[in-house]
């Protein structure tokens, strides 16, 4: 009796770690995403309005360009990855107020969070068209998105830094 209590036991625990690893690229990439989202808003909100045409050196892009950059990678990659078109978007400027900026951000995230639920990670070996005509796996979205998510964050919080703002991880 207790030998069989302990093969059920088991199964079910081999039956519920397969369904928990399922997709578990794909999947990542959608536990990853709300927070990123969260992250990267939360510091682009944090900019005061008067500081979004800061750039820290003359080589370097202003913040407002920061954010139109987020904004234009999210919905280009994520179209990639979710092999759906990208949203038809007005086209922004740096000078467009914050509000103006931070509700295109917005709008990318949604963007993405609606085209990543449809990836699996038997998806991932298919063929995409990137930047110049060039092929890659779709694999190449998802992980270059997660890579621009981290590396964005890192420009806005040192922009913030910069600025004597904290960046939203950094806050207790």
């Amino acid at each position: 009796m207790r030998l069989a209590l302990a093969i059920t036991l088991i199964a079910s625990a081999v039956v519920s770690f397969a369904q928990q690893t399922k997709d578990p690229v794909s999947n990542v990439v959608k536990e990853i995403l709300p927070h990123q989202r969260r992250n990267l808003i939360a510091a682009v909100e944090e900019m005061p309005a008067s500081k979004f045409g800061y750039k820290p050196t003359s080589q370097q892009i202003s913040f407002a360009r920061l954010v139109l950059h987020i904004t234009d990678s999210n919905n280009y990659l994520c179209a990639k990855a979710g092999d759906t078109p990208e949203p038809k978007v007005p086209e922004l400027k740096e000078t467009d107020g914050k509000d103006k900026l931070v509700a295109a951000l917005r709008a990318s995230f949604d963007f993405c969070n609606t085209a990543v639920q449809k990836i699996t990670d038997a998806m991932l070996g298919d063929t995409i068209e990137v930047w110049g005509g060039r092929t890659a796996p779709r694999a190449f979205a998802l992980i270059a998105l997660t890579n621009d998510w981290a590396d964005h964050y890192g420009a806005a919080a040192m922009y913030l830094r910069l600025n004597g703002l904290l960046p939203p991880t950094a806050k207790k």
